[in-house]
């Protein structure tokens, strides 16, 4: 049974819209499992560790130790995760200050490959000060 030259075209156009309906439906199902956050606290990561997938973590900055490679503490003031750096930090990263870092975590070690930090003292993200209010937990500064 062989199909017209129309009829084909009119096949092959539906299996190329098919497939571009799996392709752009996977790409919603995998932005939704992201979650859309555009980071997690120290304590949603303990709660639901992410393996090695790539994530942000954000926090404030505690125990920093400057070097070659640096080591801080992120934390949401319920729990800490030790974060490991190696390159240039920005002029306003310091302890205390709010930060979002981007990498992996590597056992109990988060591995970052970017560290972004707040812009000026009065300047906390509404994304950072929304996620600790909805976990409770009260910012002085």
């Amino acid at each position: 049974m062989s199909m017209s030259p129309r009829k084909k075209r009119r096949v092959t156009l539906i299996v190329f819209g098919l497939a571009l309906l799996v392709a752009a439906s996977g790409l919603i199902i995998v932005g939704i499992g992201q979650g859309g956050q555009f980071f997690r606290l120290p304590s949603e990561i303990a709660e639901n560790p992410p393996g090695d997938r790539t994530i942000r973590l954000g926090g404030l900055v505690e125990d920093w130790v400057r070097g070659e490679t640096h080591e801080f503490v992120v934390t949401d003031t319920q729990t800490d995760i030790r974060v490991r750096f190696t390159g240039i930090v920005p002029d306003l990263f310091a302890e205390g200050a709010d930060t979002i870092v981007t990498g992996h975590m590597q056992g109990e070690i988060f591995i970052a490959d970017e560290v972004l930090a707040k812009h000026d003292e009065e300047y906390r993200p509404k994304e950072l000060t929304d996620a600790f209010e909805d976990r409770g937990i009260e910012l002085t500064n």
